[in-house]
């Protein structure tokens, strides 16, 4: 993979200025320019668009926009695989973000990247890395290093795991499989699928596995980094790299509100200090419309799991929890019951009303076989 300048990515890459031209919104068939001042003055979309262009037309960010490409990356792990210095591999990267190619998120004292996923700026970055050749030899070791930190934060996961492991079949002995409670999640999704989806303490990343593929983009939050390291893992799958993690406080999400088309807060309530807050903050980041799926315990009697695994509420009644939604703008469907041995899991869905309408129709809610 040779450095490229701005003007020669113009030459060697047609189909790039292609999609270029596409973006730029220009009428008729597309138009190629390599030497943009012959032309007199350029529209400020297209020096926009040359501007990150040039951004991205040197060896180093080329490597980094394709790695990214492969999910989220530290700078210490960047720094492992190109060799580089931490100095100057975070110059390139910040180039690469101020470009809008790469998106920076926080997470402790940690700073990840990934390739950005809205916008023309990420229609331009995917199209950047799929022109990179396949068999490039550096390319190729640098995935190979990938795959080996890959494979080092699989071993950190399954570590966690084998600790853990005991306490989490404690508590999934008590209620119905997990797999019959998502296969009731999966009724209530839209056959076509839904737009953005937010799971609401992800933990380990398992709602995004099994809802991530009916959305269109899907983003996790939690306040633990174990866990997101976790989810991390199983999200490296080629099916789900349109999923995402980040560290959030579940009370103040990071998000503007109507943000998400759905949002799911599995098995999170008994945890919270003000389950009514948190739900009003799921129902702030929902656009009208938007789905709420609500899953924990009905109303039991085990004391051991808040003595023994930091349950603050022993299960919720569905009138308490029908009260919070319709306090945050939701109107209720049907709920789910899915009675175990002690524990009852239940699903409460919710839909975010439109200013000014009347309650939602129940014929919204696709729920099979829901017994309220």
């Amino acid at each position: 993979m040779d450095g490229e300048t701005g003007e020669n990515v113009f030459t060697l890459h047609k189909d790039i200025f292609i999609s270029v031209s596409r973006m730029a919104g220009r009428g008729g068939p597309p138009v190629l320019r390599g030497d943009f001042g012959r032309f007199g003055a350029v529209p400020a979309v297209m020096d926009e668009l040359l501007a990150t262009l040039k951004a991205a037309a040197e060896t180093t960010r080329l490597r980094l926009l394709a790695l990214c490409a492969h999910g989220e990356l530290t700078v210490t792990e960047l720094t492992q695989i190109l060799g580089q210095s931490q100095p100057r591999v975070s110059r390139h990267l910040k180039l690469l973000c101020d470009a809008g190619l790469l998106d920076r998120f926080r997470e402790g004292t940690f700073a990840f990247y990934r390739l950005t996923e809205r916008g023309a700026s990420a229609e331009l970055a995917r199209v950047l890395v799929d022109a990179i050749p396949s068999d490039d030899p550096t390319l190729t070791l640098d995935l190979e290093r990938l795959e080996a930190i890959k494979r080092t934060r699989s071993e950190a996961a399954a570590s966690y795991f084998r600790e853990n492991a005991a306490r989490w079949h404690e508590i999934r002995s008590l209620h119905v499989p997990e797999r019959e409670v998502e296969e009731a999640l999966l009724r209530l999704i839209p056959a076509d699928g839904i737009g953005d989806l937010l799971d609401i303490g992800t933990g380990t990343g398992r709602m995004l596995e099994v809802l991530g593929p009916r959305a269109r983009r899907a983003v996790g939050v939690d306040q633990s980094r174990e866990m997101l390291s976790i989810a991390r893992t199983k999200l490296e799958d080629t099916a789900l790299r349109h999923c995402h993690v980040r560290q959030a406080d579940m009370y103040q999400l990071p998000f503007p509100s109507g943000s998400f088309d759905a949002a799911v807060v599995h098995q999170v309530l008994h945890f919270a200090e003000s389950p009514a807050d948190l739900l009003a903050e799921a129902a702030r980041v929902l656009r009208p419309g938007g789905l709420l799926l609500v899953v924990d315990f009905a109303p039991h009697a085990l004391e051991t799991l808040r003595a023994e695994h930091a349950h603050r509420r022993l299960g919720f009644a569905d009138a308490e929890v029908a009260a919070w939604c319709r306090h945050c703008g939701l109107d209720c469907g049907p709920v789910v019951h899915l009675p175990g041995e002690p524990l009852t899991v239940s699903i409460w869905p919710a839909v975010r009303a439109a200013k000014g309408a009347s309650p939602a129709d129940p014929s919204i809610f696709s729920i099979s076989g829901a017994q309220s």
